[in-house]
């Protein structure tokens, strides 16, 4: 995930663009189909929910389309203010709707010029493992970047605390109560 981030931190904002797409993409040609993997792995919740969250929802998560640049100006000069990537962010997704959280949050962190490292729940963990594999070779093919969305498979209690302790680590996000 870091040598991904020292690669894409250079990379033009369209790259960003069209990793996203990549995501959305696929989310959303192919929600039936993973709805139904995720629904058979965690045995929570209902399949049109399932579906809905990946064809419907993930279309509508902020990517760069939301990524601003600001100023301000007075007497004293001009500020400007141009928001930059953390790096490598962890990412803890939980047991429902693994797949479009681990996408969603994809998304958001990909728009910001950073890379991600997941630690999935394990009960959806091998949807999730399969989501980012289907991520990244499309991002790879659009783009010519692998790993920017990591995943560690299995992933365990243990592998969780490697995460937040790594100090190539910049940033946490745990989702899931």
């Amino acid at each position: 995930a870091d040598s991904a981030f020292q690669a894409f931190r250079d990379r033009p904002l369209g790259d960003r663009k069209k990793a996203i797409d990549c995501i959305r993409k696929i989310c959303v040609e192919q929600a039936e189909e993973l709805g139904r993997r995720e629904l058979e792995e965690t045995r929570i919740g209902r399949l049109d929910h399932k579906i809905a969250k990946l064809k419907q929802t993930i279309p509508l998560i902020p990517g760069v389309e939301y990524l601003r640049t600001d100023n301000t100006s007075g007497d004293d000069g001009l500020t400007l203010t141009d928001y930059t990537p953390f790096g490598v962010i962890g990412a803890i997704t939980p047991v429902t709707h693994s797949l479009p959280t681990l996408a969603a949050n994809a998304i958001n962190m990909l728009a910001g010029g950073n890379t991600v490292v997941a630690n999935a729940h394990p009960s959806g963990a091998k949807i999730a493992a399969d989501g980012v594999r289907l991520f990244n070779k499309a991002i790879a093919q659009a783009i010519g970047l692998e790993n920017l969305i990591t995943i560690i498979d299995p992933p365990t209690i243990e592998s969780a605390s490697a995460l937040f302790e790594n100090s190539t680590v910049r940033l946490l996000v745990v989702t899931g109560g």
